[in-house]
């Protein structure tokens, strides 16, 4: 009876150890909402507190000339050709979200749209 209960405790203290060098170092040093109400309350928040937090603008000001900046791409929207209007009008009778969208663009009375929202077939296709 003593094995059993030694055996468990010595299972537990290696489960617990085990699941604490496994938490993401990040995890164990994130301050709880209530410490961060009590820090802003404080103004004690030092720029460590935001380390973890990516930026959300690029001040080029602030940052050195040889900093460059990259504008994106963009693939040129096609016009699928592939797809004409035959008179099919029902989501039943597309195959995809780009076939149904196509059709409720460019083809006369179809009934895709049912609340006109401008996009078609979202319980079928367009989720």
């Amino acid at each position: 009876m003593i094995k059993k209960i030694l055996i468990t405790v010595i299972l537990l203290v290696l489960a617990l150890v085990g699941y604490r060098i496994l938490q993401p170092k990040d995890a164990m040093n994130t301050p709880t909402p209530e410490v961060m109400a009590d820090r802003s309350a404080n103004g004690a928040f030092t720029s460590t507190d935001f380390d973890d937090i990516p930026p959300t603008y690029v001040d080029l000001e602030a940052t050195s000339s040889s900093v460059s900046v990259v504008n994106p791409v963009l693939a040129p929207q096609t016009a699928v050709a592939s797809f004409s209007c035959d008179g099919r009008k029902h989501c039943s009778q597309m195959t995809s979200c780009a076939e149904a969208t196509y059709f409720s663009n460019h083809c006369p009375n179809t009934k895709m749209d049912g609340n006109h929202d401008g996009i078609p077939c979202e319980k079928q296709w367009c989720k």
